[in-house]
């Protein structure tokens, strides 16, 4: 296998990306063109984007690519500005949350006015298979985050659960992302099936190694303090096997959601000392390897490689 790739050495959307994105998004409308452009400044790592236009440019290039990889991106953003305000949070990418600037009304007509945009992209592809599939990704990813917050609130986890949410999350969007190109394509059935696995495993991946870095990386490489997920309630696979390793303990940690100032510091030495830490990097890394197994059918280029340094960039963000 390769030298695994960095993150940021992998193709991006490119400029004629965001000139489109930026020209999408314009509205005379003064707060919702401020929170736009906020969105468009903050960047972020244009993930869901960079999915569709290498599965499109594996597939050969197919119809509408920079409509479904913007798209994507629109549904994705729509997300951040209800979920930033439902979680209450301070920041989005660096920035001030856009619903502490302007308030609860002004941040989430936003949303809507991106979903808005999200529609009108869809339209234009003439499909009306995508926009079937962007519909199911949209239930999706509403149900996963109140199935969040009701887990939260009944105090009822479990690992099936846990998958259910991200990948409703983000496993859904990744693969419609993947799927999309397909479908735009009309790719034959077997290459369509290794671009939705590799899609959904891949998100999968990449959530799981989100949720594992929340607890066990390095507040300064994660630009915020480590242990968010337990602050606010939520219960990720690595605190799922810590409860099932230590329950008394744990379960009062979670309960109080983490604010005693060693909760954390004992969930990570915990992790460590039992070896769930190591066990979640191997589940990691087992779902990278289907997404990697999955594109094998399809035929070698750039894209192709894009996409396999794409999953394994995952796992160096474990290291």
């Amino acid at each position: 296998m390769s030298v695994e790739p960095s993150l940021s050495a992998l193709p991006e959307p490119g400029e004629a990306f965001e000139r489109r994105l930026r020209a999408l998004l314009r509205s005379d409308v003064e707060f919702i063109q401020l929170i736009e452009d906020d969105l468009i400044a903050a960047g972020g790592k244009r993930i869901r984007p960079r999915l569709a236009l290498l599965a499109s440019r594996a597939l050969g290039g197919v119809p509408h690519e920079m409509e479904l990889a913007l798209a994507v991106e629109l549904l994705h953003s729509a997300t951040l500005l209800h979920d930033d305000l439902v979680d209450d949070a301070e920041t989005r990418r660096g920035r001030e949350a856009a619903f502490r600037k302007y308030g609860n009304a002004v941040s989430v007509l936003s949303g809507d006015y991106l979903l808005s945009r999200v529609l009108f992209l869809l339209a234009e592809t003439g499909r009306i298979e995508l926009v079937h599939l962007f519909a199911e990704a949209a239930r999706q990813l509403a149900e996963g985050e109140v199935l969040q917050f009701q887990a939260a609130a009944y105090q009822e986890y479990s690992e099936a659960q846990y998958y259910r949410i991200i990948e409703s999350k983000t496993a859904a969007l990744m693969r419609a992302a993947t799927e999309g190109a397909a479908l735009l394509g009309r790719a034959p059935a077997a290459l369509r099936e290794a671009l939705v696995v590799y899609g959904r495993e891949y998100g999968m991946a990449f959530q799981m190694r989100d949720d594992y870095l929340d607890l066990m990386g390095a507040s300064e490489r994660l630009g915020k303090p480590v242990g968010g997920d337990v602050r606010e309630g939520k219960v990720t696979l690595i605190t799922l096997w810590l409860l099932e390793a230590e329950p008394e303990r744990v379960g009062e940690v979670l309960l109080r959601r983490g604010r005693e100032p060693d909760d954390v510091a004992f969930l990570r030495e915990l992790a460590v000392r039992t070896g769930v830490a190591e066990r979640v990097v191997e589940v990691i890394g087992e779902r990278i390897r289907r997404a990697l197994a999955a594109l094998e059918v399809l035929p070698g280029s750039e894209a192709k490689a894009a996409l396999e340094g794409l999953a394994l960039a995952e796992l160096e963000r474990l290291q």
